[in-house]
C-alpha cells in the first residue's frame, strides 16, 4: 500500500525538503515569489504562497516534508514561520537544487500583532493575476490562514481581498517588501 507521503510525491512534480517539529512547535513555510515585471505598475513586488506539506508522527516530535511546485534554477526564496506559544519564530530560507539553506543569523523582521476587542475586517490587499496575495494575516493558535473574503473593486478595475478577524483574539499578520 502506497503511503500519503509517496501520493503526494507523485502528484507535484518539483522538489520537497522535510524539517522536524519539536513538541509545542508548529512550522509554516511559504514560498515568496517576484511579481513579473509586466505586473510591477499595478500589483505589488512580492507575493507569498503557502507550501503544501504532509506529516508524519515520530514521537513528541513530527517531520513534515514541504512541496516546491515549480523550483526555480536561482533558487526558491522562503519565509519559515515556527509558531510555539505566544511567540513566533520568524527565519529565511532558499531552496537551492536539492538542499534548503536557512540563514545563520535571521534578517531583522518588522511585525505587528493585529488584536481587537471588535469584530473587524482587516484591510484591502491586492491579489495578482494569479490570485497570489501580498499579506498574509495567520491564526497563530492553529497556523491555518485566514481566507480572506474576494470582492471585485471597480474604481481600481482590480480583485481585492479582506480578513473579518473575531474580537479578543491575536493574529499574526506579514508581507514581504525587500530583498
Amino acid at each position: 500500500m502506497e503511503s500519503e507521503e509517496n501520493k503526494k510525491m507523485d502528484m507535484l512534480q518539483g522538489k520537497h525538503f522535510s524539517i522536524t517539529d519539536p513538541q509545542g512547535v508548529n512550522t509554516v513555510i511559504y514560498q515568496i515569489n517576484k511579481t513579473e515585471k509586466d505586473f510591477l505598475k499595478e500589483y505589488p513586488k512580492y507575493t507569498v504562497e503557502r507550501l503544501e506539506y504532509t506529516e508524519e508522527i515520530r514521537g513528541d516530535s513530527r517531520r513534515k516534508t514541504f512541496y516546491v511546485d515549480n523550483p526555480q534554477p536561482q533558487g526558491n526564496q522562503l519565509a519559515i514561520l515556527s509558531f510555539a506559544g505566544e511567540k513566533v519564530i520568524i527565519n529565511s530560507g532558499i531552496l537551492i537544487d536539492n538542499e534548503v539553506r536557512i540563514a545563520k543569523n535571521p534578517s531583522a523582521f518588522k511585525f505587528d500583532t493585529l488584536y481587537s476587542e471588535e469584530e473587524q475586517e482587516f484591510k484591502d490587499f491586492n491579489y495578482t493575476p494569479n490570485l497570489k496575495r501580498d499579506i498574509c494575516v495567520i491564526d497563530p493558535e492553529t497556523t491555518e490562514e485566514i481566507k480572506p473574503r474576494l470582492y471585485f473593486d471597480e474604481k481600481e478595475n482590480k480583485v481585492k481581498g479582506k480578513c473579518k478577524l473575531k474580537p479578543y483574539k491575536s493574529y499574526f499578520a506579514f508581507e514581504v517588501r525587500g530583498e
